[in-house]
């Protein structure tokens, strides 16, 4: 069984996290500036078997796509054509970034360390992931 990794979508960054290969725990991968993420991806994915990805959907509290989605669907059309075997699952991402700061201040970080963006965006993607496996079982 290979891992699932999950996908927080930015504009300048990107968050990453993975299940261990049993499916069981959600990790911090990594915070990958966007433009680099397939490749970063290619050659994590040489190492790693991922099965699956999950990628966070950019939502208003309408429920209407956000100003980042189509820059999401552009990215997910390109992660398809690169790695076609591996299934993707868009889930929604509403609050996560706001969960992802109440974990880090819960977690005792301090302010200055809190203000590197990149630790948010790979606190959000496990907690997508987080979330996405609770559907699993």
């Amino acid at each position: 069984m290979g891992r699932i990794l999950s996908i927080d979508y930015g504009k300048k960054r990107t968050g990453l996290a993975v299940t261990d290969p049993l499916r069981i725990i959600a990790t911090a991968l990594d915070m990958v500036a966007s433009h680099q993420l397939l490749s970063y991806l290619e050659n994590y994915l040489q190492r790693e078997v991922v099965d699956e990805a999950i990628i966070g959907m950019p939502k208003t509290l309408k429920n209407e796509d956000s100003e980042n989605a189509p820059r999401v669907r552009t990215f997910i059309s390109q992660f398809k054509q690169k790695f076609p075997s591996i299934k993707i699952t868009e889930v929604d991402e509403r609050f996560t970034s706001t969960l992802a700061q109440r974990a880090l201040i819960e977690g005792g970080m301090k302010k200055k360390d809190r203000q590197v963006k990149g630790h948010v965006d790979k606190v959000s993607a496990v907690i997508l992931l987080q979330d996405y496996m609770k559907t699993l079982v």
